[in-house]
């Protein structure tokens, strides 16, 4: 039988030497191995745990709440942000009303790489969505977490060297295994009904697509903010306001310039 990951989550209510040492010979005794171990916060601890049956864990559970030390919080088969809570000692933060949002500030960027990451390794059609000011590491983030997931990029409309706003690809692009980055800005101001066309074709495909300012992006199209699985927020620092009109000047300053992709 194959050992199953866990996730333990506690709280520490009295940090006194040897706390972990007595938490780490438990586990010992239980046969469940700690794959990897870090602090959240200021008294939070999370572990990544193995365990070959669940009576193990259920066994763990009962004799951790009979400690005044700490609180169990969590003990559950890791989900995708617990395992990054565990390798980066960070919390992902969703809205509270809008459970498909995450936010991430810029020094948190490392975290939302590998978040996208994770994301862009499973297989089939998801449709994510980007929202932040010019110049905060958007697509630059995508682009990062493409190559951390072994993923060729293709930018069907975009800013990041020179403006990019492609009317068809070339044999070998429809390929359900790339990433297309879509700038829901560039695509609404420049474009025509070739580049839409591409665009619904696209997004027809059972792959990636990451819309850089979904927002813009559906008003131009048929498509609304509930076809997105993931909205994902980047700020420079957690008060600050997304707006869209420094975003959409950007784009009128930068002229009609396009890059050697466009047909």
């Amino acid at each position: 039988m194959e050992k199953t990951e866990w996730y333990l989550e506690y709280k520490i209510q009295n940090n006194r030497p040897g706390l972990l040492g007595d938490i780490s010979s438990l586990l010992g005794m239980l046969s469940i191995n700690i794959i990897t171990i870090n602090g959240v916060e200021d008294s939070v601890r999370v572990m990544l745990l193995l365990a070959k049956y669940d009576e193990q864990i259920t066994r763990l559970k009962s004799i951790l709440e009979t400690m005044d030390t700490i609180e169990v919080t969590k003990i559950r088969k890791p989900k995708l942000r617990d395992k990054l809570a565990v390798r980066h000692g960070r919390y992902i933060h969703r809205d509270a009303d809008d459970r498909k949002t995450v936010r991430f500030v810029r020094d948190e960027i490392g975290l939302l790489v590998d978040f996208m990451a994770e994301l862009f390794k499973k297989e089939g059609h998801k449709l994510i969505g980007i929202r932040g000011m010019p110049r905060v590491g958007k697509t630059e983030s995508v682009v990062a977490a493409s190559v951390s997931a072994n993923k060729r990029w293709l930018f069907v409309s975009s800013t990041l060297l020179k403006q990019t706003l492609r009317n068809q690809l070339i044999e070998g692009e429809y390929n359900e295994d790339n990433i297309f980055i879509i700038d829901g800005v560039v695509s609404k101001r420049g474009s025509n009904e070739r580049h839409w066309q591409l665009i619904r074709e696209i997004m027809q495909l059972p792959a990636i697509k990451v819309v850089e300012h979904p927002d813009i992006f559906v008003q131009a199209t048929e498509y609304n903010m509930d076809d997105f699985d993931y909205i994902i927020e980047l700020r420079n620092h957690e008060d600050e306001e997304i707006t869209y009109e420094p975003v959409e000047k950007q784009q009128m300053n930068q002229g009609n310039g396009f890059s050697m992709f466009d047909f």
